[in-house]
């Protein structure tokens, strides 16, 4: 999967602020699962139950940013997985949504995760490339936070 010529589509930043175009299962070829806004076709089990996702549905709301708990307890526990396993910080992209707007955060995601060689998307779970496959780091990673 190449990254997009314009930009990422903002429906594609979860409401515990992963950037779902950049998990490793949107960027699989044959079924790229279309995020967590939209309909749980194609996800992983984990994806569909997840207990955050139904939280702030169940406030009427879109992101856990939006909410007066933020962060709780649940964003905190994911957040120490993130940051340990992937060393990225959901906590911290949620604030930079909040406050830089969806579109110039997402633009930012664009840029660090893009692969310098080929223009593949860098998977944020294995810091792979969808198209040549190339291991890198991504920007979290380097200490370039989007």
């Amino acid at each position: 999967m190449q990254m997009p010529s314009g930009k990422i589509d903002v429906v594609m930043f979860a409401p515990c602020g992963m950037n779902c175009f950049v998990c490793y299962k949107h960027c699989l070829h044959k079924k790229p699962c279309a995020g967590c806004l939209r309909g749980d076709r194609d996800k992983p089990e984990h994806c569909r139950k997840c207990k955050i996702k139904d939280c702030v549905h169940s406030k009427g709301l879109s992101y856990c940013f939006e909410c007066s708990a933020y962060p709780c307890v649940r964003i905190k526990a994911l957040e120490k997985s993130y940051t340990t396993r992937y060393g990225t910080s959901l906590v911290e992209n949620g604030s930079k949504a909040k406050k830089q707007g969806l579109e110039t955060f997402m633009g930012c995601q664009k840029e660090q995760y893009t692969c310098p060689a080929c223009g593949g998307v860098i998977s944020l779970h294995d810091a792979q490339c969808s198209e040549c496959g190339r291991m890198t780091e991504t920007g979290d990673k380097k200490g370039k936070k989007g």
